[in-house]
């Protein structure tokens, strides 16, 4: 049985320790990457709930090199940090979504870079062609690489609703592809996804617990302007979460979520600028000292009804045989 430092749940921050023996922050970094959602290959309105900034909000200026957006992140989080290691992340749009070439570029300035410890790239299932996957082989045989997953939802009709643009069957080509290269894989859910019951945001998480990743981020479901989302919230066609709704779905997740997954995130801030719903959300430090409450308050430990399903299945197994 694994420990966890924090007693809950293999948290990332943990898991950086561990692998780099320091603490590692990641800066966000934007490549000036767009997405077929966008451009017009699949749709030009984007995911239902994607921000004109693609969730880059955070991130630095793309006018500047890579460099330059390095030296101002960690400018930006020098408070935060002493002494420790940086992850370059590639957070806005789509960043696997260029030529090779280009991607190359972008990604081999940051590797190169003696305070960047590993790279962490946002994409989609469906823009991890064989010479991109080639090219991130190789970057992985150099430094560490994260590659994260927009998946949000395993069902057809959710994906269908938020404009994803492409099949389950991209996603677990996409994991199968990674993993053969030993890449580490982490896949993003939506937590309160309009019309999706409990049950099944948790056959969701089962799923992509099952396909081989290495961590998933948990993501609570936020309202933002100017988004095709916040129309039909204004309709009053769906209702977010509550806090202590979201706290009572985010254990029930950990639960089910094998000991040896990282959990990368366990809930997310959209830029207060933008935020319509729900409000909770925007005191990021109150939302987390609640969800560590309640798990306090419960005992919940992470990957303790999944533990108790293996031995069940095994013991039934041996039963039969």
């Amino acid at each position: 049985m694994k420990t966890f430092t924090n007693g809950h749940y293999y948290s990332f921050n943990q898991f950086l320790k561990e692998k780099f023996g320091c603490k590692v922050y990641k800066l966000s970094l934007n490549g000036g990457f767009t997405c077929p959602n966008r451009d017009g290959t699949l749709d030009s309105r984007g995911c239902i709930f994607c921000s004109a900034g693609g969730s880059g909000e955070f991130a630095q200026s793309p006018k500047l090199d890579i460099n330059s957006q390095i030296e101002a992140a960690k400018k930006a989080v020098e408070k935060k940090i002493k002494n420790g290691k940086y992850i370059a992340y590639f957070q806005a749009f789509t960043n696997t979504y260029a030529p090779v070439d280009y991607l190359k570029k972008f990604f081999t300035q940051a590797i190169q870079n003696p305070d960047i410890a590993a790279i962490s790239i946002a994409t989609r299932p469906d823009c991890l062609g064989e010479d991109v996957l080639e090219l991130l082989a190789r970057l992985n045989s150099i430094k560490p690489i994260f590659v994260e997953l927009g998946l949000q939802t395993i069902h057809p009709k959710t994906a269908e609703y938020i404009r994803r643009g492409y099949d389950l069957s991209v996603y677990d080509t996409a994991v199968k592809n990674l993993k053969s290269l030993n890449i580490n894989t982490v896949v993003h859910v939506i937590l309160g996804l309009p019309f999706e019951t409990k049950d099944m945001i948790l056959q969701t998480v089962e799923y992509v617990c099952s396909s081989g990743i290495d961590g998933i981020k948990l993501q609570l479901l936020h309202v933002l302007k100017n988004t095709d989302l916040a129309d039909d919230y204004q309709k009053g066609l769906f209702e977010v979460l509550s806090l202590a709704s979201y706290a009572d779905l985010v254990c029930s997740c950990l639960e089910i979520i094998p000991e040896n997954i990282v959990i990368h995130r366990l809930t997310g801030d959209g830029a207060k600028r933008l935020l319509i719903a729900p409000f909770w959300s925007a005191n990021k430090k109150n939302v987390l000292n609640y969800m560590n409450k309640t798990f306090d308050e419960r005992g919940i430990i992470q990957g303790s009804k999944y533990r108790r399903q293996q031995k069940f299945i095994t013991a039934e197994c041996d039963f039969v045989t």
